[in-house]
C-alpha cells in the first residue's frame, strides 16, 4: 500500500462531512433558519410567512409583508451518535478489539437573523444571515480504529440578499444571492491496526506506524456564491402555495498548508402549502423538498504547497474519488392552532431520506430519519413575539463497511439529535 494513496483516501473519507454542510438535513443536513419552523418540522415553511425567517426558504414570500419585519434567534443541536458491534482488521490481517462508542456527538449553536423591508405595494427586499451547518464528531484519542474516527468539526454561514415583486393579487416572485462561508477542522491518524514501526516493502510499499498522522486539516475555509428563486400563489387570504429553488455552487476550501478540497454541493427545490380552515382556529401546512445529492459524484483534492509533503503526498498532486450518493427527499406535515391573541401552538412531522447509499462511514453516520416537532409563539404585544421550537430527530441503525485506509472495519451506527430554538420577532 503506497503511503501517498493512504493519505489521499483518508482525506477523501473525512471531507465528505465538509460537503454535507450546505444543504441542511440528509447527510447531516440541518435546518437552522428559525425556531418557528423547527416547531412544525419546517412543514409549509416556504409559504407560511409568519415572520421574516421565511425569506431563507422562499424569497417570493417577502411580498406577503406590508411592514418591515425583523427576526433573530438561535438553535442548539445536540447529537447522540453511537458506533457499536465493530469488527476491525488491521493492515496485516490482525483482528483488533474495539469497544462500543456512544459519546462522539456534541452540542452546536446555530444563530440566525432575517430582515424584510417592503418598499411599496409591489417591491420588498431583505437580508439575512444564518448557519447552514454546525456540528462536530470526535472520537477519543485512543480509539483503536482512529483512521476512521478522529475529529470532524465543520461550520458554515450563509449571508443572503434577496428581493421580491408582486405581479398581482395572486402571484409573487422573488430572487436572491447567497454568499457562503465554510470552515472545517479534520484530523485522522493510523490506529491500532498498524504496526508499531514503519514497514518498508521494496520497491515502493510503505506501511506507516501506529499513530502516524494521515490528515491534519486545521480550519480549512473558503467562500462560494449561490442563488435562489421562488414564487408564491395565493388563492385567498387563507390558502396559498410556494415553490422555491436554490442553486448550490461547487465549494472550495483551503487550509494554511496549501491543501485544497473541491466539493460539488446539492441543489434544493421545495414545494409548500398553507391552508387555514375557514371559521376555525386551525391551519394545516405541508412541504416536499428535493435535495440533489446525486450531484455529489466525486471529491477533488489538490496539494498547492510545493514545500510541504504531508505523509507522502505528491507535490502539486491531484486525486479524484467517486462516491455513490443519492438524491434526498423531505416530506413534512404540520398543524397550527391559534389558541387566542397571545398564544399560537404548532406541531409537525418530517420523514427525511438518507443521502448515503452504498458508501457509509462511522465519522459521518447517516440514515433515513424521522422528525417529531412542537413549538409555540407568545405574542408580547401587537408588534413583537417570542418563539420556541423543539424537535426530536430519530435515525435508524445502519451497517457500515469501510476499507479506505488499508485496514478494514464493519460496524453499526445510529445518530439521533435534539434541536431546540428560541427566536424574537418584531414588526416596525
Amino acid at each position: 500500500m503506497n503511503k501517498t494513496r493512504l493519505f489521499k483516501k483518508s482525506l477523501l473519507a473525512v471531507t465528505i462531512s465538509l460537503a454535507t454542510q450546505q444543504a441542511m438535513a440528509a447527510g447531516f443536513q440541518l435546518n437552522a433558519q428559525s425556531a418557528t419552523g423547527l416547531g412544525r418540522a419546517f412543514a409549509g415553511d416556504a409559504v407560511i410567512a409568519d415572520n421574516a425567517a421565511v425569506m431563507s426558504r422562499n424569497p417570493a414570500a417577502m411580498a406577503l409583508f406590508d411592514k418591515m419585519e425583523l427576526s433573530l434567534g438561535f438553535e442548539t443541536i445536540t447529537t447522540n451518535i453511537k458506533v457499536k458491534d465493530v469488527n476491525y482488521t488491521g493492515v496485516l490481517g490482525n483482528s483488533v478489539p474495539v469497544k462500543d462508542a456512544d459519546d462522539i456527538g456534541s452540542t452546536s449553536v446555530a444563530p440566525n437573523i432575517h430582515l424584510i423591508v417592503p418598499v411599496n405595494d409591489q417591491f420588498a427586499w431583505g437580508v439575512n444571515a444564518y448557519s447552514n451547518f454546525g456540528t462536530k464528531t470526535e472520537f477519543a484519542n485512543d480509539y483503536p480504529a482512529s483512521e476512521y474516527g478522529g475529529l470532524t468539526d465543520v461550520k458554515s454561514f450563509n449571508l443572503g440578499l434577496a428581493g421580491s415583486y408582486r405581479i398581482d393579487k395572486s402571484w409573487s416572485i422573488g430572487a436572491g444571492l447567497d454568499l457562503i462561508y465554510g470552515q472545517g477542522t479534520m484530523k485522522r491518524k493510523t490506529g491500532d491496526g498498524f504496526p508499531a514501526n514503519t514497514i518498508i516493502i521494496p520497491p515502493s510499499t510503505v506501511i506507516p506506524a501506529k499513530g502516524t498522522s494521515l490528515l491534519d486539516v486545521d480550519k480549512a475555509d473558503g467562500w462560494a456564491v449561490g442563488f435562489n428563486l421562488g414564487t408564491v400563489y395565493e388563492l385567498d387570504e387563507n390558502n396559498r402555495f410556494g415553490l422555491s429553488y436554490r442553486y448550490s455552487p461547487e465549494f472550495k476550501a483551503k487550509d494554511k498548508h496549501g491543501q485544497e478540497i473541491t466539493l460539488p454541493l446539492p441543489d434544493i427545490a421545495e414545494f409548500s402549502g398553507f391552508h387555514k380552515i375557514q371559521d376555525t382556529s386551525f391551519a394545516v401546512h405541508y412541504s416536499v423538498q428535493w435535495i440533489g445529492w446525486s450531484s455529489f459524484d466525486k471529491i477533488k483534492f489538490r496539494n498547492l504547497d510545493a514545500s510541504r509533503s504531508a505523509v507522502g503526498a505528491t507535490t502539486n498532486g491531484s486525486y479524484d474519488k467517486q462516491y455513490q450518493w443519492q438524491d434526498g427527499w423531505h416530506y413534512s406535515l404540520g398543524g397550527t392552532y391559534y389558541l387566542n391573541n397571545d398564544w399560537t401552538l404548532r406541531a409537525g412531522y418530517m420523514y427525511d431520506t438518507s443521502a448515503q447509499d452504498s458508501k457509509t462511514s462511522i465519522s459521518v453516520p447517516d440514515s433515513d430519519r424521522q422528525w417529531l416537532s412542537a413549538g409555540f409563539t407568545y405574542q408580547i404585544d401587537d408588534k413583537s413575539n417570542f418563539d420556541f421550537g423543539f424537535t426530536y430527530l430519530m435515525g435508524k441503525n445502519v451497517s457500515v463497511v469501510e476499507d479506505d485506509a488499508g485496514s478494514s472495519l464493519t460496524a453499526t451506527t445510529k445518530a439521533d439529535a435534539i434541536l431546540m430554538g428560541l427566536q424574537y420577532s418584531r414588526s416596525f
